[in-house]
């Protein structure tokens, strides 16, 4: 795939304590298969879905250890120009940018409500080779308990146009790229018990939401909501058996209509 826009959700990784536990949950529950970890990068490992490189594993840092997440990059032209609109926006930078050998940019950061998030200047490694196909990164959302943070900030800082929907059961917006969807960024209810903190939510594709449920708790991964049917697929919220939270999605299996989205000025 060609280098995507900027503020487009570009590639995802995630640390793991047992990488190769991790390798083997994932394997099972989304087909993944696994590259060579790259010993002069820290053992990060690639993972395919059909032969497309969509995701990494990669051991901890010094620290780190025990603290499971997907990260979310997001495509930048220009790593230190994001990252002063980071710190523009009253983000903060965990990471400045870091050139990774010939493969591109990365930076850290964390907006003002806590979420944290990458950002990826693009070299030879352009990001996800397959979007939306079975084993594949589909979509990803925002959980805040400041929305009002949120939905001031990435609009500041990548060139996002809002649309919130008109729904008063739940607080859901969606943050466009001209007319593509890229990102969602949902109200944490006290559904979430207050140690969670907030992230962003990745969700990846499969064949079959309820199969990809049962094989992942099947291995010991938790269910959290869902399966449920919705206009957008049958999706359910999950966590690995290391306690980083992920989504899958049936995009095929739709139910209902699309829900009333209003501008947002």
């Amino acid at each position: 795939m060609a280098v995507q826009p900027e503020g487009t959700p570009c590639w995802a990784d995630a640390m793991f304590s047992d990488v190769e536990g991790a390798k083997r949950f994932y394997g099972d529950v989304l087909g993944w298969t696994f590259g060579e970890a790259s010993s002069e990068y820290g053992n990060y490992t690639q993972a395919y879905a059909n032969g497309k490189a969509v995701a990494a594993v990669v051991p901890p840092m010094p620290g780190m250890e025990g603290q499971s997440a997907w990260c979310l990059y997001f495509a930048s032209p220009d790593a230190a120009a994001t990252v002063t609109k980071i710190k523009n926006n009253g983000g903060d930078v965990l990471m400045e940018p870091l050139q990774v050998g010939d493969f591109g940019t990365m930076a850290l950061a964390r907006d003002p409500g806590g979420v944290v998030f990458g950002v990826w200047q693009a070299g030879s490694h352009e990001g996800f080779e397959a979007m939306g196909v079975p084993g594949a990164y589909c979509w990803a959302e925002i959980f805040t308990r400041e929305p009002e943070k949120s939905d001031v900030f990435f609009p500041g800082v990548f060139p996002y146009s809002a649309q919130q929907m008109e729904d008063d059961a739940i607080d859901f917006r969606i943050f466009n790229l001209g007319d593509s969807a890229v990102l969602g960024r949902m109200k944490m209810t006290e559904d979430f018990p207050p140690e969670v903190p907030p992230y962003i939510n990745v969700y990846f594709a499969v064949e079959d939401c309820d199969a990809a449920v049962a094989k992942a708790t099947e291995l010991g991964g938790t269910l959290h909501f869902g399966p449920m049917g919705t206009p957008f697929g049958r999706f359910a919220a999950l966590s690995d058996p290391q306690g980083a939270p992920f989504s899958v999605i049936d995009v095929k299996t739709t139910e209902g209509d699309m829900p009333k989205l209003s501008d947002v000025s």
